[in-house]
């Protein structure tokens, strides 16, 4: 092996490795840290009401401040409910990936370790749906059943992208709902716990990113572009479920009219995304057919 090669395998598992010992400082047990058995308060929001897909709208204002409630509790377990989707999806391509690898290496260890991380969130945000006693939001049929092609399917930059993106969007929402003393206290424990774990998957996803899409050609690189951006739209597509809206007695139809021209939501996910954009230009993914399915998204 060249000395650029030992070299940059050193810094590879030098990284892996902090990242580990991250791990192992500051890290939460969900079991511990929430007060699973403390009281719901009627006044508390699911999620900071800035965040519900009516604020800023004429709808937003029609409703009572308890339908505001209900609906944001409902948005906020619709959100957990595709993020433990999308968590089972991952593992099994960080599985994938790192099958029969060097088990002593630290790259392999700290990816063991995300699936250990991203199986206690699942939990976390289950038992938090349960109770609130709101039922599980799953994305369309259709949307499950191609994603079954794509977790068995992706590799390299685009498995990773793909992880990236979905961590992304909640580490942005999330970020607010732990400072909100308007939040649930569950909703805001859980959302710290994510953040703060989360924060070190999305590390190691963007160095994965960058390691895979070395040396790919332009057209393997616009094919992987145009994949993550897909993925992208279809899990920011489908984090609150249409079915929300039937929690507080509104017509569904005129809802989505809504949520369709809500420049406010449109507005926080911009802004939210800037920094997820800057890294996939610089990794070269941001292509034209890529950022136009970021834009249907308002990712971009």
């Amino acid at each position: 092996m060249t000395a650029v090669g030992v070299a940059g395998q050193s810094a590879e598992q030098d990284f892996s490795s902090r990242l580990l010992e991250s791990s192992q400082t500051l890290s939460y047990d969900p079991m511990t840290e929430i007060d699973w058995d403390g009281p719901l308060p009627e006044d508390q929001y699911g999620l900071s009401p800035e965040w519900s897909t009516l604020y800023g709208t004429p709808l937003w204002d029609e409703l009572t401040e308890q339908q505001r409630i209900t609906l944001t509790r409902h948005e906020v377990c619709s959100m957990m409910s595709t993020g433990i989707w999308f968590e089972m999806i991952l593992q099994q391509m960080i599985l994938r990936d790192q099958y029969v690898k060097n088990p002593a290496n630290s790259e392999f260890q700290f990816a063991l370790t995300e699936i250990a991380d991203e199986c206690r969130h699942s939990i976390m945000f289950a038992r938090i749906c349960q109770k609130l006693e709101v039922p599980a939001y799953l994305p369309s049929k259709l949307v499950v059943e191609l994603a079954r092609g794509f977790k068995t399917l992706a590799t390299g930059e685009v498995a990773y992208g793909g992880t990236l993106v979905a961590e992304e969007v909640l580490d942005v929402v999330q970020r607010d709902f732990m400072r909100d003393d308007r939040v649930l206290d569950v909703v805001q424990t859980s959302s710290k716990i994510h953040v703060v774990e989360e924060s070190r998957h999305m590390k190691f996803a963007r160095e994965e990113i960058k390691e895979h899409i070395k040396g790919k050609s332009k057209i393997q690189r616009h094919f992987s572009a145009a994949l993550i951006a897909v993925v992208a739209y279809v899990i920011v597509s489908s984090l609150v479920s249409p079915k929300v809206y039937d929690s507080i007695g509104m017509n569904r139809k005129r809802a989505m009219d809504a949520v369709a021209n809500n420049e406010h939501r449109k507005s926080l996910m911009r802004n939210g995304c800037a920094g997820l954009m800057e890294f996939l230009d610089e990794a070269g993914l941001l292509t034209r057919p890529a950022i136009a399915l970021y834009k249907r998204v308002h990712m971009i």
